[in-house]
């Protein structure tokens, strides 16, 4: 059954065995989709880090060295959609649909064809979006938040709506796929509160996604018909209220963030428990932190919004929901300490990335702290003390993991090792770059520099300098995994059974591949 299982795709009824580059347009097999959202991804990732150079080259001194402001804008929106919705969030779903289906024993993900529409209409709607570049009045620049009225006066604005949908759709599709699969192709014996915490990480992700995607399409769509029919939905002089725009928009925006983050803790889970030699602390703890991270993510969304003039009492009531979050998710770190803490810990390079995450996504978080008092906010919004923050907790928290999550499946995904000392070498040069690049933001903040701005007095020099300094390291440290993995591929070493040594006693390891166990109790055991 199961040569069966892992060759399904590649052989059509009538005409044999689908031969090159065509079986990677046709394919239903999870593991190929797998790999092209990593690849989709990756590639993602090095164009959305070229804009944040051209980002970091015009601040590393003042006065306009490279660009106009209208250009710096365009960079900086570009950059931003494009590290979220093509580099983190297909990275995520790319380690799912690898990785879904063999933690919960099941040959594919249950809706394979769909699977394979729902990567495709990512190239699609990216190649739309960036062909903006190429047309009068070039892509846009109203920044990643697209607040209206000011993006409505933007030229080329329907490619942007029209690329924005398509990723919604594929969004959806591939969420309905985890969902079906993990509902209803578990081995059996399997129930819930068993299942691997990655698969539980991505089926709230996945009902996140389906709950806030459809309001993203509903504020895009209500920005189409202001810039084109004529509606006024965001501008006051035809009646409208641009403030709600910010309601709509963040509603969708402040869940967005923690679908980028959750698959991440789960992710963690597994390389805290396997490199600490000992099954994870408070599985069924961890399992309700994010069921009610994900609730509270929806009830927070304007703590984006305290320069707005809200009514004190709903500032207060965001303030407070903010600051509750804090508790589920102190509550994994704690966990995460707590299966570290006398566990037989090696430091392999997934296990340094994982620990990293954990130290990285906890300082954002606590910044995330100072920055939900809405006295403090006030002071602080859109400074670079906001930048510093949410890329401590997206550039570093997601980031770390799936470098984290790569490493530590690599060889289950391609049969092969890479090189440890390599990959150590990887983290130190992003571990370092990063740091470099973001912790000094938190003072240019804390001194009034304010974001998205291309130009800035001498006071703020310094610390600009040293960011730029960083983001090169970072970016050289980016080349510098293509390196690690090219590597690999070039000396071939083939992956032993169990790479990570006696004691890594994670799902992963013991529900390779189908067919499934027939119920929990044979599962092999290890010794």
């Amino acid at each position: 059954m199961s040569a069966v299982v892992e060759n399904h795709d590649h052989h059509d009824g009538h005409h044999g065995p689908r031969k090159g580059i065509w079986r990677w347009f046709t394919t239903t097999n999870h593991k190929d989709i797998g790999t092209l959202y990593l690849w989709f991804s990756f590639l993602a990732f090095l164009l959305g880090g070229a804009f944040a150079m051209g980002i970091r080259a015009e601040l590393f001194e003042p006065g306009l060295q490279l660009m106009d402001p209208i250009r710096y804008n365009q960079l900086v929106t570009m950059h931003g959609l494009i590290m979220i919705f093509g580099g983190v969030m297909p990275a995520f779903v790319g380690l799912a649909n690898w990785l879904i289906p063999m933690q919960i024993g099941a040959p594919d993900m249950a809706l394979p064809r769909m699977n394979n529409l729902s990567f495709w209409l990512l190239p699609t709607a990216f190649i739309i979006l960036l062909s903006t570049a190429f047309m009068e009045g070039g892509m846009p620049g109203f920044g990643w938040t697209f607040y209206a009225p000011l993006s409505t006066n933007y030229p080329n604005i329907a490619f942007f709506v029209f690329a924005i949908h398509i990723m919604g759709i594929s969004s959806i599709m591939g969420s309905i796929n985890v969902i079906v699969t993990i509902m209803n192709m578990r081995a059996p014996g399997m129930n819930l509160m068993r299942m691997p915490l990655f698969v539980w990480s991505w089926l709230i992700t996945a009902y996140l996604l389906i709950a806030v995607m459809p309001v993203l399409a509903g504020a895009v769509t209500m920005l189409l018909m202001d810039a084109y029919f004529g509606t006024s939905f965001f501008d006051a002089a035809g009646g409208g209220d641009p403030v709600l725009f910010q309601h709509v928009f963040w509603f969708f925006g402040h869940p967005e963030v923690y679908i980028m983050i959750l698959p991440a803790f789960g992710i963690t889970s597994h390389i805290i428990s396997t490199f600490s030699r000992k099954p994870l602390f408070g599985h069924a703890s961890m399992v309700y932190a994010m069921v009610s991270i994900a609730l509270l993510s929806f009830v927070v969304w304007a703590h984006h919004m305290f320069t707005v003039g809200m009514p004190l009492a709903a500032e207060l009531f965001f303030m407070w929901a903010t600051m509750l979050i804090a508790i589920p998710t102190g509550v994994k770190v704690f966990n995460w300490c707590a299966t570290i803490f006398r566990g037989s810990i090696t430091y392999e390079t997934p296990m340094l990335f994982a620990i990293a995450m954990i130290f990285l996504f906890t300082l954002g978080g606590v910044t995330g702290v100072v920055l939900a008092n809405t006295g403090i906010d006030v002071a602080l919004h859109d400074t670079y003390y906001v930048v510093a923050h949410f890329h401590y907790v997206m550039s570093m928290g997601a980031l770390f993991s799936i470098y984290a999550g790569f490493y530590y499946w690599f060889s289950k995904m391609s049969g092969i090792e890479y090189s440890e000392i390599l990959g150590k070498i990887h983290f130190w040069l992003t571990f370092i770059g990063v740091n470099i690049t973001f912790f000094p933001m938190h003072f240019s903040g804390l001194a009034g520099m304010p974001r998205r701005i291309p130009d800035y007095p001498d006071a703020f020099a310094g610390w600009n300098y040293v960011s730029s300094i960083g983001a090169y390291i970072s970016v050289f440290a980016a080349f510098f995994f293509v390196f690690v993995i090219l590597e690999a591929y070039m000396r071939s070493r083939k992956a032993q059974k169990n790479p990570w040594g006696k004691g890594a006693t994670t799902f992963e390891w013991q529900l390779s591949s189908p067919p499934p166990f027939h119920s929990f109790d044979d599962l092999p055991k290890v010794k």
